[in-house]
């Protein structure tokens, strides 16, 4: 593993696949342009709309999604984090995808979401995700990277969940992705500590990109896309605009966190 760049994008997307594709593209140019070699990608990076018109096109967005990050992937020689993206089980569900992709193209990893965010806020917002997304069933993998460090993947609403998070460490994983649409109401108290707390925990790198603002109606998400050191520092906040966090990924500082706070040793109940 070496010293490199990493970023966390931070996006509003819409109910338009073009639109946001576009506006993947052009935030994807700008971390590179500053240097980044591992980019990604949030929740919902290519829709973000109602549920039912997200049904109706889960085939078309599925496809346009992959194949446009083998294309920026090769085209920008990075490795990139597809963060979420519906791909159908059938004609009523799609499985919430993660889709890691090598600098030729190539799939590294695939992470199906697991915990759905079925839940009524006291804002009056009522989500219900399990309608039309199908739950994963398998752990995430990480990938081991010898360049890179070995990369764990989750979506969202996981990182309510230590134990998958304790389940890449075991695995493992230098870099945790938690890419996101976190809910404008919980995000204000819970999104930061709760990434914060993953990467103490288990003494690893938090990539955490995200969407921001409002997308339609009454949807909107809490921004601030973040990279976070294994001591808990954040090393990049994107605000609450579009944007790029970049930030180094350093194997050293890795190592010195790792050796003064050797938690991860200490396990009993493993």
């Amino acid at each position: 593993m070496k010293s490199y760049l990493a970023a966390a994008v931070q996006m509003t997307s819409v109910p338009d696949l073009e639109k946001n594709l576009v506006q993947a593209e052009e935030l994807i140019e700008l971390a590179v342009r500053q240097g980044a070699e591992l980019v990604t990608l949030p929740e919902n990076f290519s829709y973000l709309g109602r549920e039912e018109d997200k049904i109706a096109q889960a085939a078309a967005i599925a496809s346009k999604s992959e194949k446009f990050l083998r294309t920026v992937a090769q085209r920008f020689q990075v490795t990139i984090l597809g963060g979420g993206f519906p791909v159908p089980v059938d004609d009523r569900k799609v499985y919430n995808t993660a889709l890691l992709i090598g600098p030729s193209g190539e799939e590294l990893a695939c992470y199906q979401k697991v915990h759905l965010f079925d839940v009524n806020l006291p804002d009056g917002n009522t989500y219900h995700e399990s309608s039309t997304v199908q739950a994963g069933t398998q752990l995430p993998v990480v990938y081991p990277s010898t360049e890179l460090g070995h990369l764990g993947l989750s979506i969202c609403y996981d990182v309510r969940f230590p134990e998958l998070y304790r389940h890449l460490a075991y695995k493992g994983a230098d870099v945790m992705f938690i890419p996101a649409a976190f809910t404008a109401y919980t995000g204000k108290d819970h999104w930061q500590i709760l990434l914060q707390a993953r990467a103490i925990e288990n003494t690893c790198y938090i990539l955490a990109p995200a969407q921001t603002g409002k997308h339609y109606a009454l949807r909107q998400s809490h921004g601030h896309a973040m990279v976070i050191d294994p001591w808990g520092v954040i090393l990049a906040d994107a605000g609450d605009r579009p944007g790029v966090a970049i930030a180094e990924i350093n194997p050293v500082r890795l190592e010195q966190v790792r050796r003064q706070m050797p938690s991860l040793q200490h396990r009993v109940f493993v």
